[in-house]
């Protein structure tokens, strides 16, 4: 059995449920509420001193980052694949996976959210205008990326998802909560109306969590 430890809202963790359910593999949810500090506790450092969720406890050993997990998973489970069999292809999805995870991701997550607030002294609305200026940023260069790459606006690439939907979705799921307007992205909207009629990624959804009503 798996374990996967992670928070409802968390990007990272949605992205690995997403990916465990596109497996279809057995695995189990061990809340970390983000708000209450549970990540700081010495009890979930020893496992990742980072602090940060998720991590996938398997076979005994605990695994941080989720493009790690994931690409972890997709080695040990290949089928159904979550990246193309070409070498070129693989990249491309990887690209595009990165720059969601690495570029657009990192200046929205709770920690720099948090900073904002509690360091830099910034007001709910100024918050707001900090995340939906940075989504636009990443959105805009994103929406050309698909479109450059051919998709038709069910996934990122080709017909079935991939590891760059598994990162899209989650980035989609926070934009929509920060009030981001996707009228200038319909690739991305696309996209994410597709994907979110699928049974795997409702499931996976932050709505659908054991702690999603824990806050």
């Amino acid at each position: 059995m798996l374990k996967l430890y992670g928070y409802y809202r968390s990007s990272a963790a949605f992205r690995v449920r997403i990916a465990l359910e596109l497996k279809a593999l057995n695995w189990e949810s061990v809340p970390v509420n983000l708000r209450l500090g549970e990540q700081k506790q010495e009890s979930f450092q020893q496992n990742n001193p980072q602090g940060l969720v998720p991590v996938l406890e398997s076979s005994g050993q605990f695994l941080a980052q989720s493009l790690a997990i994931i690409e972890y998973l997709e080695e040990l489970h290949p089928d159904p694949q979550l990246l193309p069999s070409s070498i070129t292809e693989r990249a491309e999805v990887r690209a595009t996976a990165h720059q969601i995870a690495m570029e657009i991701h990192p200046l929205n997550n709770l920690r720099v959210l948090k900073y904002l607030e509690n360091e830099l002294g910034l007001d709910e609305e100024k918050k707001t205008n900090w995340y939906q200026h940075w989504i636009a940023e990443g959105f805009s260069s994103l929406e050309k990326t698909l479109k450059n790459s051919g998709s038709e606006g069910q996934f990122c690439f080709g017909d079935m998802p991939s590891l760059a939907d598994v990162c899209l979705i989650p980035q989609v799921y926070n934009g929509l909560r920060f009030k981001c307007d996707l009228s200038a992205y319909p690739l991305i909207q696309s996209i994410w109306d597709h994907c979110m009629k699928l049974e795997t990624f409702k499931t996976a959804s932050p709505e659908n969590q054991l702690d999603a009503k824990s806050g």
